[in-house]
């Protein structure tokens, strides 16, 4: 009897442990502001984190360029009307195209971006979840590279015999 409940529970169970899943977890938005100065302020914050060291700096210099000129763009808004409030429809559209290009940007490059995967561990047939920053991530497949062409070197150093 016991066993008759135990098998569609037993089933249930690795049916769910077999889903691998990634996941990243939703960080607040940097640029978002609805005056003038509240804009210069996270329009500095963000050009100052894209900087080497700061949050954002795996940023290429191409997306770099761009959130630049975006960020140029949205200032020119501000200046021109002051609040988002006081813009007209398209000024608020192309304020909102703008920030939505630089947030996607950022949020891609974003290296304090918590990433988690379900993995099973080595030994172990039971997943575990990993959560590990994108700055990790990077960091792993940066140092993985430089042992591979070490190891490259090693095998086929330069030089005549």
């Amino acid at each position: 009897m016991k066993r008759k409940y135990w098998l569609p529970v037993t089933a249930a169970m690795m049916l769910v442990l077999q889903v691998a899943t990634v996941q990243a977890k939703e960080t607040k938005p940097d640029v978002k502001a609805t005056t003038k100065d509240e804009f210069a302020a996270v329009a500095d914050h963000v050009r100052q984190q894209m900087a080497p060291g700061g949050r954002f700096d795996s940023v290429k210099a191409s997306d770099q360029a761009t959130v630049d000129r975006d960020l140029s763009s949205m200032e020119s808004l501000y200046d021109k009307f002051g609040t988002v409030d006081a813009m007209d429809q398209s000024a608020k559209i192309d304020l909102y195209n703008k920030q939505s290009e630089v947030n996607a940007i950022l949020t891609r490059n974003d290296a304090d971006r918590e990433v988690c995967e379900q993995v099973k561990p080595m030994g172990s047939n039971i997943p575990k979840t990993v959560c590990k920053t994108q700055r990790a991530i990077n960091e792993e497949n940066d140092q993985s590279q430089r042992m591979k062409q070490d190891m490259m070197k090693v095998q086929n150093p330069r030089g005549g015999s």
